[in-house]
Formats: C-alpha cells, sequence, structure tokens
C-alpha cells in the first residue's frame, strides 16, 4: 500500500459475533460500557450491568437476533461488509468496513492498515443524524487509537448528513419505489407514513445533543420531497432502554395507537439505519408490525431504503467524496 493512498473506514455501530448469549453478552458488555452511550459514573454503572442486565438481557436479545440472523452473518456486519466492496467500486479507493463494537473492531482495522503503510485514512461513521452516542464515539475511539501510538498517518474524520442531498434522494427514491409496487397510500382517509429514528435519552438532548433536532431536519426534507403534511408523515423515536425517559412519541406507543384508530395502512421507513438489522428488521418489520395488527390495524409495510441499493451507495458515496475531496 501506497502511504499517500487514501484508505475510507465506512464504520457501522456493531454486531454480536453470533446469535448466542455468549457472543451477545460479549457485544452488549462493550455496547453499554462505552461513556458516550451510558452517561454514568462507571462505579455506579458497573455493578447494575455486570450485576442485573448482563444476566437478563444477552439471553432474551440473542433470541431476536436468532430470528433476523442471515446465512452470512448478521445483517448489519453482511450489509456494512457490502456498503463498502460497492462503495470500492464506486469510489476507485480501498474501502474497509469496520464496527465500533464487536468485530471487525475499529482499532484493529486502523492497526491493520498502519501496518500496511497507510498514510492517509478517512473515517465515515454511517450515522446520517449526528449524536454523541455514534458520531462521537466513533471519533473518541479513533482518537483513542491515535493517543497510543507514536507516529500518526493524517487522519479525516466525517460528520453527520441529515438533509444531504443524495441521502434525501436515496429516502424519496425508496419510498415512492415502494409505492408504485404497492400503490400510494390514501393519507385523505387516514393512511400514514411513520419515520422512524432510534431514540436517546431526553437527558443527553437537554445537554445539548443535536441528535433530535437533525433526525426532525430529515424527516422535513423527505416530507417535502414527498409533498405529505406532519399529520401524514409522522416521526417517532424507537428501541428505548431502561428507566430513563427517552426522546419520543415512543414509535411503538405510535403504531399501536394508529392500529386501534383502525388505520387502513401504515407505510414504515426508518431514515436513520444506513443498514438493516435488530432494531428494523426484528423490533420494526416484527414486533410493531404485531402491535399494529393486533391492535386493529390493516395493512403494514416496513421500508428498506439502504442495505446495497444503488441509492445508498450513491448517498455514502457523496459522503466519502467530500470527505477525500482534500486529498
Amino acid at each position: 500500500m501506497k502511504a499517500d493512498e487514501p484508505v475510507l473506514i465506512l464504520v457501522n455501530l456493531g454486531t454480536p459475533k453470533s446469535p448466542k448469549t455468549k457472543d451477545v453478552r460479549r457485544y452488549l458488555r462493550e455496547f453499554l460500557m462505552d461513556p458516550r452511550v451510558v452517561e454514568l459514573p462507571r462505579l455506579l454503572w458497573r455493578p447494575i450491568l455486570e450485576g442485573i442486565i448482563l444476566r437478563v438481557r444477552p439471553r432474551a436479545s440473542a433470541a431476536k437476533y436468532a430470528t433476523v440472523w442471515m446465512p452470512q452473518g448478521s445483517p448489519l456486519g453482511h450489509y456494512t461488509k457490502r456498503q463498502a466492496d460497492l462503495l470500492q467500486a464506486e469510489l476507485g479507493v480501498r474501502v474497509v468496513p469496520a464496527m465500533r463494537y464487536g468485530e471487525p473492531a475499529l482499532g484493529d482495522v486502523l492497526d491493520e492498515l498502519s501496518a500496511r503503510g497507510a498514510g492517509r485514512i478517512a473515517v465515515l461513521p454511517a450515522y446520517p443524524q449526528y449524536s454523541a452516542t455514534t458520531v462521537a464515539s466513533v471519533n473518541d475511539a479513533v482518537a483513542d487509537w491515535l493517543k497510543s501510538r507514536r507516529a500518526h498517518p493524517r487522519i479525516r474524520l466525517a460528520g453527520s448528513f441529515p438533509t444531504a442531498p443524495a441521502y434525501v434522494d436515496a429516502l424519496e427514491e425508496a419510498v415512492r419505489a415502494h409505492w408504485g409496487r404497492v400503490g400510494r397510500p390514501d393519507f385523505a382517509a387516514g393512511d400514514r407514513l411513520v419515520c422512524s429514528f432510534h431514540s436517546i435519552p431526553v437527558a443527553m438532548h437537554e445537554a445539548g445533543d443535536p441528535y433530535r433536532s437533525e433526525c426532525l431536519q430529515t424527516a422535513a426534507a423527505l416530507r417535502e420531497r414527498l409533498g405529505l403534511a406532519e399529520e401524514e408523515c409522522v416521526t417517532t423515536f424507537q428501541s428505548v432502554f431502561g428507566p430513563s425517559k427517552w426522546l419520543g412519541p415512543a414509535t411503538i406507543d405510535t403504531i399501536e395507537a394508529l392500529g386501534a384508530a383502525r388505520t387502513r395502512r401504515l407505510d414504515v421507513i426508518c431514515p436513520g439505519f444506513v443498514a438493516d438489522c435488530l432494531e428494523t428488521l426484528e423490533e420494526i418489520d416484527q414486533l410493531n408490525r404485531e402491535a399494529f395488527i393486533n391492535a386493529g390495524g390493516g395493512e403494514f409495510h416496513y421500508i428498506r431504503w439502504g442495505n446495497e441499493s444503488p441509492q445508498a451507495i450513491r448517498a455514502l458515496g457523496e459522503q466519502a467524496r467530500l470527505l477525500l475531496s482534500a486529498w
């Protein structure tokens, strides 16, 4: 590898090695011990994590992972690798996948690239909306790696892209392609489109995390493209954890209410997830689907927009080119 040849690392959240309880426990321990994810003193948090959460949650999570696991491995791991391969073909530079938690670990990928002589490394977190729990955590991991080394390659870090043109194009194209297959919802009759984003604790929002604002920016940009009103395209937040107050309205509460109102059809898209994962395939397409139908709702459609779709690769490619353009 030539030292002046740029390399792009595409980073996503992470995944267990397998849907076995022991692997899920290992993954959750790493994830939930990140002070960016749980902002509690370690002396207070560690006994709760080790003594309660990691005794109970891994088995339940493993059962959920088993329902979405693919022959190629976890959906998130598989699609992140595919995205890296497709980006490499599109950009003409080497693109390597990495995970913030689990494998391939971001630090290990940086070690390998450095050992091979990489002198210019760009890091692209696959998070359209910024949060300290996601983008900042990736930046922390890069900074920790740099602090551990005497000689440094040149590093470029990316931010978020909540209203980037190619990203909003990707969301719009996915929705319109879905409507082309199954017909446009009858919004006048009460059909709805839901934009579901991962939630964060309200305390993080009140401390200044811009995440909620960027989610609302994305939803507004998509609504404008589709010509929908706010009541026709509803923004919600999913994947709450623990007793803390989280950003709402909660996706499952909203979807149950729409079901109870006998909504004829509900389309759901998850703009914050560039690759399908447990939160989209199990939580949305299984749990929330069941909640909607059991409450009295009609048709339920989960709209996939990311993964290896051409529009998702164009969206990531736009961000990669911006990141690499100074080189």
